[in-house]
């Protein structure tokens, strides 16, 4: 992260991105350099600071289109007039009122909630209500089936039809390495483990829950991670918002990346600790936030901070991005704070062995602290471990509210994290984890190049497996759900508060189980629902997240 010396006024001979000179190339667009004989020739060195990668780092960030960008402004303030003349006809009884009010008797009272918190509720979001929540009544494989649901009353209330969608192509899953099934070795272990300790374990680790399968699968996730020790809890959630508290408290700082998790987020503020935000995978945002922590310390006492927290996720699942953890660590290193790392999307998903983004970067695992990650992802199981120090470990067991109180794994379920695992790790004598892991990034990279050649905006990193495409204006949130479902794809549409207003999405999760005839199938869908509804904005204009306008404000959460 050091760089050469420059004088106060004196002009940098070289333009940067993130601290790293263009030597000349001409205007830097996301990878791609302008000026140069092949147009699609990509510079691999934009990422390398000093050194820190050994890998390209390519992502994109296209920028919205201004006329894109006033329309949905201009959508947003159309559904926000009518929501008042809707609750105007409400009021006087005009048009039936389906939302939760106040009793009349309960009006001198404090309410419960305030009536304009729910505007967006009933106004914006329930008319496009059928997107979510969708039932399914099979595995979440690469196909699934869908249980068929009417709305009579614009998606107050829905009925169901007793009717089947067979097979709908699973676009939304988080199913990876396609480890979430119903046949095959994860399955047949998990019910002979089944037979043997029956489905619960009805106690806490610390006092008649922790079974022999509880101390296996933790000496395997060390292994897996090459970490010291480990710890696994029931819940993926609640491992980072109850062993953040655990960790951090008053007089300590977090520094949080702003489109972090809502797990690491209310984590972060129940242990009570000052919470500093920095800008998206931008170095420079954290580092001036690491710089002003040291040399300005603690509000009105200027005493130095206890601890220096930064929390960054392996894989951001709403924007596709892969953080910058080389990075990252060496800030950690030069300014002596300690790193908490979420791969709740990149394990499994990263790597050459599926061993996360500590593998991806080929990086050393002793650098990262705190290793966390979940199994509800690539695994195709539910909850969540830690991994690091053996002392942080046995400092974890007991002092996180999540190790003491929780009810522990599940017989089966930690048989089916066993057998997934070992089979990524190839301890089942075969090749087939490894197999899987080649093949969703073969998957990755063929899905994430098509859908770019067809026009759309496509935002992340070219091996992730998160692939955000972008829709924009809300009237499209709707009809693209539905018009992929007519067509027998399932897939997850997300908008406003998941999201910037105006950047509302289409996200697809890629896994190894789809073939490339599903993919195939899905791209040709994909290209006529995005003819109807003119989704293909991209004019080939990337941006660089780390070239976006930068200001320096900080948004602080403190006791004081």
């Amino acid at each position: 992260m050091e760089r050469p010396e420059q004088g106060p006024g004196e002009p940098d001979s070289h333009p940067r991105a993130n601290g790293c000179s263009l030597m000349g190339h001409g205007a830097l667009r996301n990878g791609y350099v302008r000026g140069l004989p092949e147009a699609e020739t990509q510079i691999h060195h934009i990422a390398h600071n000093g050194g820190l990668y050994k890998r390209p780092f390519n992502e994109a960030f296209e920028e919205t289109p201004m006329l894109v960008a006033v329309l949905t402004y201009v959508g947003y303030g159309v559904l926000t007039l009518f929501g008042y003349l809707r609750d105007f006809l409400r009021q006087w009884k005009i048009e039936k009122c389906h939302h939760a009010s106040e009793r009349a008797e309960q009006k001198d009272f404090v309410p419960l909630y305030q009536d304009f918190e729910n505007f967006y509720t009933r106004n914006l979001y329930m008319r496009i209500r059928d997107s979510w929540n969708r039932p399914i009544c099979s595995v979440p494989g690469a196909k699934v089936d869908m249980m068929e649901r009417h709305s009579h009353d614009y998606n107050w209330t829905f009925t169901y039809t007793g009717r089947v969608i067979k097979d709908v192509i699973n676009m939304g899953s988080y199913n990876y390495l396609g480890f979430a099934q119903n046949t095959g070795i994860c399955k047949e272990a998990a019910a002979k483990v089944l037979t043997q300790y029956g489905a619960g374990v009805c106690s806490t680790r610390q006092e008649m829950g922790n079974l022999d399968k509880h101390e296996e699968l933790e000496k395997l996730v060390a292994r897996f991670l090459g970490v010291e020790a480990a710890m696994t809890y029931g819940m993926g959630f609640s491992t980072n918002s109850m062993n953040i508290p655990a960790l951090v408290g008053k007089g300590c700082l977090i520094l949080s990346d702003e489109l972090n998790h809502a797990s690491l987020v209310l984590g972060a503020r129940l242990s009570g600790a000052t919470i500093r935000i920095f800008k998206h995978n931008n170095m420079q945002s954290l580092e001036k936030l690491l710089r002003d922590a040291i040399v300005h310390g603690q509000p009105r006492t200027r005493r130095p901070w206890k601890k220096i927290l930064i929390l960054v996720e392996g894989i951001y699942s709403m924007e596709g991005s892969i953080v910058r953890l080389p990075e990252v660590i060496a800030l950690k290193k030069k300014y002596k704070s300690y790193l908490y790392l979420d791969e709740a999307h990149s394990i499994g998903a990263l790597g050459l062995t599926g061993r996360g983004v500590v593998e991806y970067f080929g990086l050393n695992p002793e650098d990262v602290d705190v290793m966390m990650g979940t199994f509800t992802k690539s695994f195709g199981a539910a909850g969540g471990y830690i991994g690091g120090k053996k002392e942080l470990i046995d400092y974890l067991r007991t002092h996180s509210h999540s190790a003491v109180y929780a009810t522990s794994l599940s017989p089966p379920v930690m048989e089916q994290i066993l057998t997934s695992m070992k089979c990524i790790m190839g301890e089942d004598g075969t090749t087939f984890g490894k197999e899987c892991v080649q093949q969703l990034a073969e998957n990755t990279r063929y899905f994430r190049r098509r859908l770019k050649e067809m026009g759309f905006i496509i935002y992340g990193n070219e091996d992730s497996p998160v692939v955000p495409l972008m829709l924009y204006m809300p009237a499209k949130i709707g009809a693209f759900g539905r018009e992929m479902l007519k067509r027998n794809i399932g897939v997850v549409v997300v908008g406003f508060p998941a999201t910037p207003i105006i950047e509302s999405r289409a996200r697809f999760c890629v896994s190894a189980a789809h073939t490339k005839e599903i993919l195939d199938t899905v791209l040709k869908e994909l290209d006529e629902v995005g003819d109807l509804l003119q989704l293909k904005y991209s004019r080939h204009r990337l941006v660089p997240l780390l070239d976006r306008p930068f200001d320096e404000t900080t948004y602080e959460e403190t006791e004081d």
